[in-house]
């Protein structure tokens, strides 16, 4: 399976961003999609996942409220929809293979993609 993920950029506090991870390959040996993100010298962070037979959600709990994940089953891609943004989200982010009993930690995930980044500016 080979996840992509993109729509990163530089936006300025306050702004909405979507980042979408698209999967293709083998996506039957999908169990859930997370999105984590790393920011320059800190650990790879769990933001969000999602099931994929069922669409249920997880957040951190720092996450709940602003960011917002789903999937398009016919696109196979997974969106996390980022609001008020501010300048501590920046960081690369990144989507990962998961599996089920779903998971907030990266040794439970493989297949990333190869990270978009987001700045955000104050």
């Amino acid at each position: 399976v080979q996840l992509q993920a993109y729509g990163g950029g530089l936006v300025q506090a306050g702004v909405s961003l979507r980042l979408s991870c698209a999967a293709s390959g083998r996506t039957f040996s999908i169990n859930a999609i997370g999105w984590f993100r790393q920011a320059p010298g800190k650990e790879r962070e769990f933001v969000a996942a999602i099931s994929w037979s069922d669409s249920s959600t997880y957040y951190a709990d720092s996450m709940k409220g602003r960011f917002t994940i789903s999937r398009d089953n016919a696109k196979n891609t997974v969106y996390l929809q980022m609001n008020s943004l501010k300048p501590e989200d920046t960081a690369v982010y990144y989507c990962g293979r998961g599996s089920i009993p779903v998971r907030n930690t990266a040794t439970a995930y493989d297949y990333w993609g190869q990270g978009t980044l987001v700045t955000v500016s104050s």
